[in-house]
């Protein structure tokens, strides 16, 4: 062997070992032989050789790989389980190399296996195939040889298999073809369905039975005619279709198409007459028969099968309607001779064919008569005027009826059958003349209203006859004294002055014929009041638009130009001045209207007011009346007024605040309903109810007022009425500040009470609380060192100047004894936001009110002290919900001894709360108990709900009202002293009105 370049082993000179020079492949040499030589170095050298072989042992080296990287194969998806599809093949270079097999991926559903048979894998059939599941399996076949591997990729492509025959939807079809079809139409298109694929699932159509008339395309299944069709000669046909696949073997089903030939319309029906002629009552009732009409038609089936109809031609304006079927003409309506008396009707026969054909007939039907219809006055009323004292005997009217029915049917009948008694009237009973039998007298009776009735038996009707006498002048005119009450007013308005008519003088005539004639005879030659002499109306002179009041008497006539009456006309101009409405009030009437109130309860009203406020009547004024339009159908009547205090002395006048007014009115509005005949309601709420203004602004009701109202008129006094209309403003409260009023102030800062006394802040000022002997509003009066000055004294108390200086002062009173059902009153709690209230007490009764401050109506805001069981509790609400502290006290406060209760409320952005505290005062040992509430609000917008109190403050009980408080007691029986709120002290003297409370 060749021991050249590349020969894979060396020898050693010195030692002979043979070692590998370069890397062996068994796979490419498995076996070297070569000789060696051996050589000594004598002169000359000695040489011996000897011959090598080596044998190249085989190591695993080598992967087994496939004869072809890819295979592929078809199967038929009928092919049995255990049919070998392909044998896949791997070499391995290596030396004994064992080569085994496997399905490494792609054997959906474990179809096929592998085994390996004569050095190969063979690919057998290991599941049934479905052609529809699976069409292609893309098998990945791993060869290893125990270390190394190979893969092959085998595509097996499942062929379908004809397993299915074609199958028709139904065993049996029905068509229909109408006999004048052309030659070459399609009847129908026959359809089968193969589940399978390619030829096996192509289908080819053909008749079993040779049929002249039909053919059928193999391909597509239609039937078509080729021979003209004849329903008289055939009226069907059956067909056996087949449908056969082209699959091996071939697989067919077969189906049977009837063909039923379809009748053509072409006869129209037929009458049996030309025209039909009938008669009915007119009274008979819906539904009935009145003739029968027929028809025949020569087709078949629904072409010759006839209905009848009047769709089309005239049914009488819907009077009559004919039975489809039948062919019977009957009334729909009850009929009317009156109206129509000859219908000329027009039915049709029409068959069922497609289109449908139709034939007309003309039917007379004639309407019998009936007595039907009752008389018929010419009008319903009759209005009738005769002059009184007429003669008896005399026609007055005649008065008939027309009855539209014919003959004996026609004949009518008069005769009065209301109104006549006595008997005055005689009605003729054939011609309906109206005759006088008595003397007509105006002045007895003015008018006389009679039924008469036209009876055409059994049928009447009926009218109203109105006999209506002419008076004659025989009665005088009628006048009342009158009253002009005229609230002048004045404003910066143009215009505000009533320069047109304000009325009419309210005078009256029986005598409704006469004309009147109006005339001042005295009092008015100054011409205050314009007359129009011949309307009466009233105008006032523009000489009266001045600030001036006035009162003038006046004497007017009327005549009718026989008779005249006279009366006394007061005019009364009241000046209405803007001190006098900023001072007003407006009281709410019940069941009460303008008219009534002016005459004649306005007189009465106002000396009740004026009882109540123990002031003269001629001080106050009234100067609106106005209906409530805000209370939907009640009768409310709104009345505003002012007045003026008792005066002192000669020439002094201050008016009543209309808080004032308001509590006086509140407490005493039992005696003034009694007074008045009127049922007075609580005052209404007004604009700032709902607290419109935002932080802690004070929202102010605002009056404007419109004096260009119409006079109110009732039969003895015209009225001029000045309008209040309600506004409201938002206006930042002393003692508050800041650009949107969100900020209180403590007044208290510049020390208003100097060094004699301590500033106790409230809301909306201060309270000095003076020291021992100093009084005074800042407390700058020494009771030691001073002298004194006007006012320093109470309750008509004399102040003494002392000898050593200084003086005895104030005369205050603080106990008060409160009976069974009596109260006190004092002005109202006022601050809306926070105030503290003290109060000393004592009682044995279980139960009582200690105070109470609500609003004029008893609704929405308000707080109440109360003792209920033994126990304090104060109860509150801002207006939307109610509150109620209950501090614990040990034993109670019903023990006839002397308890103290401090209440501070406080509301503002962020919280609504009370709290309470009570002492007792026996034996100078406070036993304390306490409670206390507070409310978050609860949403984020930043409102302050105020405490509006507008009612007065009431201790030890409340009124006798018609409305219900909200509280538990209405009374109480016991002590009270030392009052103080803001921590001021309260005159127990100074109330507003007692209502049977004892000092001391």
């Amino acid at each position: 062997q060749e021991t050249g370049t590349g020969f894979p082993f060396a020898i050693n000179n010195s030692t002979g070992w043979i070692v590998v020079a370069s890397e062996l492949d068994r796979e490419a040499v498995d076996f070297y032989s070569f000789g060696v030589e051996a050589q000594d170095q004598g002169t000359p050298p000695m040489a011996s050789t000897a011959s090598v072989s080596v044998t190249v042992l085989d190591v695993n080296d080598n992967s087994p790989e496939f004869t072809q990287r890819e295979y592929g194969a078809r199967l038929n998806e009928d092919a049995a389980v255990g049919t070998s599809v392909l044998t896949v093949s791997a070499v391995d270079r290596d030396a004994n190399s064992v080569i085994t097999y496997q399905i490494s991926s792609g054997n959906t559903r474990n179809r096929f296996s592998i085994t390996s048979q004569s050095g190969g894998g063979l690919i057998s059939l290991a599941l049934p195939l479905d052609y529809k599941l699976e069409r292609q399996y893309l098998l990945t076949i791993a060869a290893s040889d125990g270390t190394r591997q190979d893969t092959a990729q085998v595509v097996i492509n499942v062929t379908d298999a004809n397993t299915h025959r074609p199958v028709f939807q139904s065993s049996h079809y029905t068509v229909n073809v109408n006999e004048d079809r052309p030659v070459g139409t399609t009847v129908v298109v026959i359809s089968a369905t193969d589940e399978d694929t390619g030829e096996n699932a192509r289908i080819t159509y053909l008749m079993e039975d040779s049929i002249p008339q039909f053919r059928i395309a193999a391909d597509t299944g239609a039937v078509t005619t080729q021979m003209e069709l004849d329903y008289e000669d055939q009226v069907s046909y059956t067909l056996a279709i087949t449908a056969r696949d082209n699959g091996i073997p071939q697989k067919s089903d077969t189906t049977y198409l009837e063909i039923l030939v379809s009748d053509v319309n072409d006869n129209a029906p037929q009458f049996l007459r030309h025209s039909y002629q009938g008669s009915v009552y007119e009274d008979v009732p819906a539904f009935t028969s009145v003739l029968q009409v027929s028809a025949t038609d020569r087709d078949s089936g629904l072409n010759g099968r006839v209905f009848y109809t009047f769709q089309g031609g005239d049914d009488g304006d819907g009077d009559f309607i004919i039975e489809s079927t039948s062919g019977i003409v009957r009334t729909l309506r009850r009929l009317d001779r009156e109206n129509v008396p000859l219908y000329s009707l027009r039915a049709f026969a029409v068959d069922k064919g497609v289109p449908p054909r139709r034939t007309p007939v003309e039917i007379q039907v004639t309407v019998l008569d009936v007595n039907d219809n009752p008389p018929v006055f010419e009008r319903d009323e009759f209005d009738i005027f005769v002059e009184e004292n007429s003669p008896i005997g005399l026609v007055v009217a005649r008065i008939t009826a027309t009855d539209p029915d014919e003959g004996t049917n026609a004949q009518i009948m008069y005769q009065i059958v209301e109104g006549n008694i006595p008997e005055v009237f005689q009605l003729d009973i054939f011609s309906g003349e109206l005759t006088a039998l008595a003397d007509l007298d105006y002045e007895a009776k003015a008018e006389y209203i009679m039924v008469v009735q036209a009876t055409s038996a059994p049928l009447v009707s009926r009218a109203t006859v109105h006999v209506r006498l002419r008076d004659a002048n025989d009665n005088s005119p009628q006048l009342k004294n009158f009253e002009i009450l005229f609230n002048n007013y004045i404003t910066n308005r143009s215009g505000s002055f009533p320069g047109g008519v304000i009325g009419r003088i309210p005078a009256h005539d029986p005598d409704v014929s006469d004309r009147l004639t109006f005339a001042f005879e005295q009092g008015n030659e100054l011409n205050l009041v314009l007359l129009d002499p011949h309307s009466g109306d009233l105008r006032l002179s523009p000489a009266l638009d001045n600030n001036r009041p006035l009162e003038a008497v006046m004497r007017v006539s009327v005549s009718d130009g026989v008779h005249s009456a006279t009366a006394q006309c007061t005019l009364r101009v009241t000046v209405i001045t803007d001190e006098m409405l900023s001072n007003s009030i407006t009281l709410r009437l019940a069941d009460m209207s303008q008219e009534l109130f002016l005459s004649p309860l306005l007189s009465r009203f106002l000396e009740g007011v004026a009882a109540v406020l123990a002031t003269p009547r001629h001080r106050v004024v009234l100067f609106n009346i106005q209906a409530d339009t805000d209370v939907g159908p009640a009768r409310i009547l709104n009345v505003s007024l002012s007045a003026l205090l008792p005066a002192p002395s000669p020439g002094a006048s201050r008016f009543f605040s209309s808080e004032e007014l308001q509590e006086r009115l509140y407490l005493n509005r039992s005696l003034l309903a009694a007074t008045t005949a009127q049922r007075v309601l609580p005052f209404d709420d007004n604009v700032c109810l709902r607290e419109p203004c935002e932080n802690y602004m004070r929202c102010v009701s605002v009056l404007q007022f419109d004096s260009s109202a119409p006079f109110l008129a009732s039969d003895t006094i015209l009225f001029r009425p000045i309008h209040p209309v309600t506004g409201l403003r938002c206006r930042c409260p002393p003692g508050f500040t800041g650009d949107y009023c969100e900020t209180e102030i403590d007044l208290c800062y510049s020390s208003p009470c100097g060094e004699n006394g301590r500033c106790r802040s409230r809301e909306g000022g201060y309270t000095c609380e003076c020291h021992e002997d100093f009084t005074g509003e800042h407390c700058e009066l020494s009771a030691r060192g001073g002298r004194c000055t006007p006012g320093v004294c109470r309750n008509g108390g004399t102040c003494l100047n002392l000898l050593v200086g200084g003086f005895r002062p104030f005369c205050t009173m603080s106990p008060r004894s409160f009976p069974p059902r009596s109260f006190l009153t004092f002005r109202g709690l006022r601050q809306r936001f926070h105030f503290t209230l003290g109060l000393t007490f004592a009682t044995r009764e279980r139960d009582g009110l200690l105070l109470y401050n609500g609003r004029f109506n008893e609704r929405h805001d308000f707080v109440a002290l109360e003792i209920v069981g033994e126990q304090l509790q104060l109860t509150f609400s801002a207006g939307e919900t109610t509150t109620t502290v209950s501090p614990f006290v040990p034993g109670g406060v019903s023990d006839g001894q002397w308890h103290r209760v401090q209440l501070h409320y406080y509301n503002k952005v962020g919280g609504t709360g009370a709290s309470m505290g009570t002492g007792s005062m026996d034996r100078g040992v406070p036993v304390v108990g306490g409670g206390e509430v507070s409310k978050p609000p609860t949403g984020d917008v930043e409102l302050c709900r105020s405490l509006d109190l507008t009612g007065p403050l009431l201790l030890g009980g409340v009124p006798t009202l018609p409305e219900s408080f909200p509280i538990r007691s209405r009374h109480f029986v016991g002590c009270m002293r030392h009052l103080h709120i803001d921590q001021r002290p309260v005159d127990m003297a100074a109330f507003i009105a007692n209502n049977g409370t004892l000092p001391g």
